[in-house]
């Protein structure tokens, strides 16, 4: 028992042994102990805290009264008492100046000023003819308004002469607040601790094989990270990054990709419609008819188009975009480089059943690159790539696919070691329907990625829902991404 008590004896900190050598079998303030010590309060309680936890101290808790400074308290420890306040201002014009230019000059409230006026001239300080304060030049020589020290002697927890904090208390500068007050004694354990210390000169030892706490550094969550990476090195490739929105009109998200009013993926089991606005503003009629023509007879592109009546009012319907390629789309309106290389990141909705690799909102990473000579393989070849060095696919497979807006067009799926393959890209060239009628001269290949998933690859996770968990064990554990 004895060489446990010298061990934990070593171990005390330089506070710690202060502290405990002022300690007595008498319950005693912080304070005192402050002051016997030497120890600044705050660090006594600190002190307190870790000698009770010991076993050498015994702090006992009770609610009492107290005062405590209100917040125009907190104001005038902080900045100086009103009375101060307005001398030193006083001071600063010269020595004489109007009640209403000291007012404005020294930033008092009007309460504060009158207060602060009454306080000087009583103090004779200040004398005070026809609406104008002229300072006496004696203050300084007589007093250097210990109220402040007041205060912050409140502030700190220490006793106060009642007389002067009755005074504060109808300044409306302190309170009377029910507050736990502690107080402190020495342990037959801490007497022992004591006569250890000072029968021979025991040094601070420091055991280095002693458990800590576990620590849990800030940090972005996992898919944020993943997300900014593939930002940054789409970016350091040349790539443009565009404008994404939440909400489109149906002329983005369908129409300039060439997909007709009556196309089943355009009904309310497929995308959502806003409620509330429903409808939203068409870009410049010369676009607005170039979509039209497109629609109903190919327009510029050679085609037979749709072979309908397009609806000016259906495409300006409001939704929540179903896909990033609505940016893509919103990007050739507003006009494209050549050659140019675009891409999105973009939150899209869509209905549908939540599993391991579905979401009903998600996040898809499109873009299309646009240039003179272009063609299918360039397409491949990229999506091959991507999925393999940046996702960490180890199997990659191409299928034929169909989508309005592209032609030939192509499903990218890969492998993941334990759910299999899946599908998480569409690709494409853009079709002439929507180059030629929009003024774009030259090939575009595009893709739509679902990120999510691709990020399920890279993060090892085998399910979607994971990405935006909120479960801590998770976020804490999980390690950093580098692509």
């Amino acid at each position: 028992m004895l060489d446990l008590l010298n061990d934990k004896v070593k171990e005390l900190s330089d506070i710690e042994r202060k502290v405990l050598s002022s300690l007595s079998s008498e319950f005693a303030d912080f304070e005192d102990i402050s002051i016997s010590s030497g120890v600044p309060l705050d660090s006594v309680r600190r002190a307190s805290a870790w000698l009770s936890q010991k076993g050498f101290a015994v702090v006992s808790e009770k609610e009492v009264e107290r005062y405590c400074l209100t917040s125009d308290g907190e104001k005038a420890l902080s900045k100086g008492m009103p009375e101060n306040v307005l001398l030193e201002t006083l001071t600063q014009m010269g020595g004489k100046a109007s009640f209403i230019e000291l007012e404005k000059e020294s930033q008092l409230s009007k309460q504060e000023f009158m207060a602060a006026l009454g306080i000087n001239k009583r103090k004779a300080f200040v004398i005070i003819s026809q609406g104008m304060i002229e300072e006496t030049g004696v203050a300084k020589a007589q007093e250097n308004f210990s109220e402040q020290n007041f205060l912050r002697d409140i502030a700190d927890g220490k006793k106060v002469s009642t007389e002067f904090v009755i005074d504060l208390q109808k300044r409306g500068l302190v309170e009377k607040k029910r507050v736990v007050d502690r107080t402190i004694k020495i342990s037959p354990n801490g007497e022992k601790a004591k006569e250890i210390l000072s029968s021979s000169n025991v040094s601070r030892v420091f055991n280095i094989e002693a458990p800590v706490p576990e620590l849990f550094l800030g940090k972005k969550a996992p898919y944020i990270q993943f997300l900014q990476q593939i930002r940054a090195k789409l970016v350091s490739l040349g790539f443009t990054e565009m404008e994404t929105k939440l909400i489109v009109t149906e002329f983005y998200n369908f129409d300039v990709l060439y997909q007709p009013q009556n196309h089943p993926a355009r009904t309310w089991t497929d995308t959502y419609q806003l409620k509330n606005p429903k409808t939203g503003l068409l870009p410049d009629k010369r676009i607005v008819d170039a979509i039209k023509s497109a629609h109903e007879d190919g327009g510029k592109s050679g085609s037979k188009g749709w072979r309908y009546d397009w609806s000016a009012g259906v495409a300006s319907r409001l939704m929540p975009s179903a896909h990033g390629t609505a940016h893509s789309a919103r990007q050739l309106v507003k006009g494209v480089g050549m050659p140019k290389k675009y891409f999105a990141i973009a939150r899209c909705f869509r209905p549908d059943v939540l599993d391991a690799t579905h979401l009903i909102e998600f996040n898809q990473m499109e873009g299309f690159i646009v240039g003179k000579d272009l063609n299918f393989k360039h397409l491949l070849g990229m999506l091959k790539d991507f999925a393999i060095e940046v996702a960490g696919a180890e199997k990659v497979k191409f299928f034929p696919d169909y989508y309005p807006f592209t032609e030939p067009s192509v499903q990218l799926s890969a492998k993941h070691p334990e759910l299999g393959w899946m599908e998480f890209a569409g690709a494409g060239m853009f079709r002439p329907e929507m180059l030629d009628n929009l003024g774009i001269k030259g090939e575009a290949i595009a893709w739509g990625m679902g990120i999510d998933r691709l990020a399920m690859f890279k993060l090892g996770i085998k399910d979607i829902r994971y990405l935006f968990s909120d479960d801590l064990n998770y976020l804490r554990n999980a390690k950093g991404v580098l692509l």
